[in-house]
């Protein structure tokens, strides 16, 4: 055969590649059980054993293995597989604009801002387009006539590219590209703060489009110490103090306000302010007030109130109210409260970065941080303190006094010193904090997700073993339906297998477990394309050609067949990548490998194998004595029976319609915005009676109750705990008390002696939280949007493909047809049976990717019809319509059964055997390939029939393929 060489060239230069790229991985592999043998599970003794196996090499002449290396260079396993950490970090772009504005006061600017920041909660638009959205609107109804360019706007000393009579477009892109590089800086920074971390195979990437940045660590376990890091701006900030002599009737003032107007501030009208502040036995000369830790939330509801705010005397219209860092050494119950003096932009008189820091001890041998700051911060620290000889200057690190001290003397060269009561370990977090840089605007955590290293571990096990039963039943059902022919699909199924992680290893991707189920399902594709193959040679053979004649006309006329069920799935797959987010990137990237290793392995090189045989003169079966003839005189009309489908599709349509419209859907945090909790107990637990403790637990502040579910989660000892409590407020708080509330509605559950520490890092040996996962509301919006638009583009591009390649649009409108009819049964099916089944059926990310992976395979099934039929209206003209379409679809049964059915078993074993986070998964899929199936023979080619068919039908109904076959064989 042609290009038999060439092939065989690129198949070995293909498997070399692959395997210097997964050799690291295996001997990585290989000294970790190695030392996990001597060690067991004392982490010590793996170390020290880990050190002393890394000094040894493995030469196999074309290289060499050390284990620092081959870890460095092993296949990167995502958080579903080794547990670790994975957050989205969103910059704050108000603080950005505020910043090229030198925080400009003008209020079309301000009114701009705010109503941006409203907009942009379920906006997918980037931030700076809608405040330029904003700002024309509001200039406009205002009658303003504001350029852009204007000094009170972007026309300060901080953008000198822009002049007085710059256009608004070009400002607009100025701007625009000084966004997206201090986004760049704070991407820098932020990895720069990982490598500190000591993070092992982190990833870090910029989310194109937008000021997000995506950080994954795997094997991290300390989410609390991960955000602080990385949230943290390093923005170094001194302020002027105001003290309690000018503070204190403005206490007395809200004392009495509070006992007409409590209920008004958030509080009980017997609250006594004046009681709390001074509750705490700690304080400084500059502090106003020592708080117990239980007071804190009751004094700043009163201070953030609205009334608070419209009772404030001149002199403190604009003073901030910012607490200690943390408790002080004298009293561990309680906070120290500080006013700090602003003005009216909330501008420090000190803001700029720290050059070098580094960690001491003062005259009393406490920990302290000594700091070297910049030029600009040096020439303004020395101003401010000049100002303030005899008076405290406070030093803040975002919105937390670090300390508070007299100014004894004007400091002219820039140092100075931080103490804040710190542990050595706060105080190296502090110094890395700092010595990373400064990041130019706040960052906030806006998803999050946390695996614990004992569900990654399960997920590898569970991922494993479903792998290898697919894998085996493939094997199985393959040979025994194809005979030897058989023999060398497997041979080309495990060639690709092997391509695919050599691939996804020298690329550096990392492996998940949607990336694995895209694997197994495409082996199933594999058994497609062999499917098709080996039946068209079959037909052949019962034509009465020679065996090697037959092979040759059957990879011939099954090529079209495969590229275009090839195309239609990669154009999926693409679709998924280009949408999708997180875990279905990893699925859809996989998916793209496979199919294009498919196409090599299954059509080029699995052809190059076996015409060797032939060509040798040996022979070569495509069937086992009870597969032969099976399914080979197999005609039905289908055409004729279409109107029943018609029926039973119509109300199956209506019915899944109406419980959508009725029952709804159970929506996944992906598409709500919210917090997940899978937690282990020690016993089995009723998720009813839980899920009425926390629902009491997690009352909002007007004492409303939030959403609250919790679902048994693979077996009765773990639940599935979800909550929207506190999900706009995306600080790390608000994070810490979800959590500490979860505790206290579950301690009664819990072994008696676990601690928070212990809840909220739980590995095999105790119980407590195993995985988390948060989305914020603009994120969920995103989710929800990116998803619609999937498949809708989906859909459009099968449409536009089918077009283009049968060159008629009947074809392509029951294609879409049979899409839109399997879409529907899904949706349905998951509308009617949320409530009952005993896993996870929310409509999530997972959810879309297997709506868009059963479009993928339904449109396949359809594909191959409509190439039958195309092939046949070229070649039996003298048939009517409807036996033509009968021909076709009778002569594919074959190979639509052997494809689904494989394809079902495999995703049998993965929904059964495959962990608990993959079930929900393949019930969609499950689903969708029974009635996608179906949906091409009796939707996609009826509805084509229909709109094709023009006239009155002849009376020749078909059968004419399988008489002829007949006749061939006697």
């Amino acid at each position: 055969m042609q290009g038999k060489g060439l092939i065989t060239i690129v198949a070995i230069v293909l498997g070399l590649i692959c395997l210097n790229e997964l050799l690291p991985t295996w001997y990585a592999s290989k000294i970790e059980r190695q030392a996990t043998a001597v060690a067991g599970d004392n982490p010590e003794k793996y170390q020290k054993e880990i050190a002393r196996l890394s000094k040894d090499t493995l030469n196999l002449g074309f290289t060499k293995l050390y284990y620092s290396k081959a870890k460095d260079k092993e296949m990167k396993l995502g958080l579903d597989l080794k547990g670790g950490i994975n957050v989205l970090l969103e910059i704050n772009q108000r603080d950005l604009v505020n910043d090229l504005t030198n925080y400009s006061t003008n209020p079309v600017l301000i009114e701009a801002l705010n109503k941006t920041d409203e907009v942009q909660k379920n906006s997918t638009k980037a931030y700076i387009d809608n405040f330029f959205d904003q700002f024309e609107a509001i200039n406009k109804a205002k009658g303003t006539n504001l350029k852009l360019a204007d000094p009170e706007l972007f026309g300060t000393t901080t953008l000198t590219e822009i002049k007085y009579n710059t256009s608004d477009e070009q400002v607009k892109s100025i701007v625009k590209r000084k966004i997206d590089a201090s986004v760049g800086t704070a991407f820098e920074v932020i990895r720069t703060r990982i490598d500190k971390l000591g993070a092992i195979q982190p990833n870090v990437q910029r989310v194109p489009g937008t000021a997000r940045i995506s950080v994954e660590m795997p094997g991290m376990k300390d989410i609390d110490k991960v955000k602080k890091m990385l949230q943290t701006s390093a923005k170094l900030q001194f302020w002027e103090v105001q003290q309690s002599p000018e503070i204190y009737p403005y206490f007395q003032t809200l004392s009495t306000v509070i006992a007409a107007k409590g209920d008004s501030m958030g509080v009980a009208k017997n609250t006594n302010l004046i009681a709390m502040l001074q509750g705490g036995k700690s304080g400084s000369p500059s502090s106003v007030g020592s708080v117990k830790l239980s007071d804190t939330a009751a004094v700043n509801k009163i201070l953030n109130s609205k009334i608070a705010q419209s009772l404030r005397p001149s002199n403190i219209k604009y003073t901030q109210f910012l607490w200690g860092y943390k408790p002080e050494a004298t009293d561990a119950e309680s906070l120290v409260l500080y006013a700090i003096k602003g003005n009216v932009n909330q501008k420090a008189p000190v803001d700029g970065a720290v050059e070098t820091a580094n960690i001491s001890y003062d005259e009393l041998s406490r920990v302290v941080v000594d700091m070297q700051m910049d030029s600009k911060g040096a020439k303004e620290w020395k101003i401010l303190t000049e100002r303030n000889v005899g008076k405290p200057v406070a030093v803040t690190l975002d919105g937390r006094v670090y300390t508070a001290p007299n100014v004894v003397n004007a400091i002219p060269n820039g140092r100075t010193q931080i103490s804040g009561n710190f542990s050595q370990e706060e105080a190296k977090e502090l110094v890395d904090v700092l010595g990373a840089g400064k990041l130019p605007a706040g960052a906030k955590v806006v998803q999050a997700t946390v695996v614990g290293p004992s569900l990654g571990q399960e997920s590898i096990n569970a991922g494993v073993i479903s792998f290898a039963i697919a894998f085996l039943i493939i094997i199985v059902y393959i040979i025994f339906y194809y005979g030897g022919a058989g023999v060398y699909a497997v041979i080309a199924m495990i060639i690709n297998l092997f391509y695919i992680f050599g691939i996804m290893d020298s690329g550096d991707f990392t492996l998940t477990l949607p990336g694995i189920a895209g694997i197994v399902l495409t082996m199933a594709m594999a058994v497609d394309t062999n499917v098709i193959i080996y039946e068209r040679t079959k037909e052949e053979l019962f034509a009465g050609k020679g065996i090697l004649e037959a092979y040759k006309d059957g990879f011939k006329h099954a090529l079209n067949a495969i590229i275009d069920g090839h195309s239609t799935t990669f154009l999926t797959a693409v679709v998924l990548f280009f949408f999708g987010t997180g875990p279905i990137k990893g699925f859809a990237l996989t998916l793209m490998i496979g199919i294009a290793m498919t196409l090599f392995t299954s059509v080029l090189l699995s052809r190059v194998m076996i015409f060797s045989r032939l060509n040798k003169g040996k022979k070569l079966s495509v069937w086992t004595a009870p597969t032969k003839n099976l399914f080979r005189n197999t005609w039905i009309d289908f055409i004729g029976k279409r109107k029943y489908a018609y029926i039973f599709s119509g109300i199956l349509t209506l019915v899944c319609i109406g419980s959508i419209a009725i029952h709804g859907f159970k929506y996944g945090i992906d598409f709500t915005g919210g917090r997940n909790y899978v937690v282990r107990f020690d016993k089995a637990v009723n998720a009813e009676d839980i899920e009425g403790k926390l629902t009491t637990i997690f009352k909002t502040e007007d004492g409303k109750n939030s959403s609250v579910e919790a679902k048994t989660f693979g077996n009765d000892k773990q639940l599935k705990i979800s909550t929207d409590y506190l999900i706009e407020d995306e600080s790390l708080k608000a994070d810490q008390t979800v959590e500490q509330k979860l505790y206290e509605g579950l301690k009664a559950n819990l072994p008696a002696n676990t601690t928070l520490h212990d809840f909220k890092a739980a590995d095999k040996e105790h119980a407590g939280i195993i995985s988390s996962e948060k989305v914020g509301p603009t994120v969920a919006d995103d989710i929800k949007t990116h998803g619609i638009l999937a498949v809708v583009a989906a859909l459009a591009g099968i449409f536009i493909y089918i077009l283009i390649r049968f060159r008629k649009w009947q074809f392509s409108l029951g294609a879409v047809a049979a899409l839109f009819h399997d879409a529907i049964i899904i949706l349905g099916a998951y509308s009617l049976l949320h409530k009952f089944m005993p896993f996870n059926m929310e409509i999530n990310q997972d959810f879309v990717a297997a709506i868009l992976t059963v479009l993928g395979y339904s449109i396949n099934d359809t594909v191959i019809i409509f190439d039958r039929i195309r092939e046949y209206l070229r070649e039996k003209k003298s048939l009517t319509l409807a036996g033509l379409f009968d021909d076709s679809i009778s002569s594919t049964l074959g190979r639509t059964f052997n494809t689904s059915f494989t394809t079902i078993l495999v995703i049998l074993a993965i929904f059964i055997f495959g962990g608990d986070n993959l079930r929900g998964f393949m019930f969609a899929m499950l689903i969708g390939i029974g009635f996608g199936t179906y949906s091409s023979i009796f939707i996609a080619s009826a509805i084509a029939y229909d709109f094709l068919k023009t006239g009155k039908e002849g009376e020749v109904h078909g059968k004419t393929t399988s008489e002829k076959e007949v006749l061939a064989s006697k």
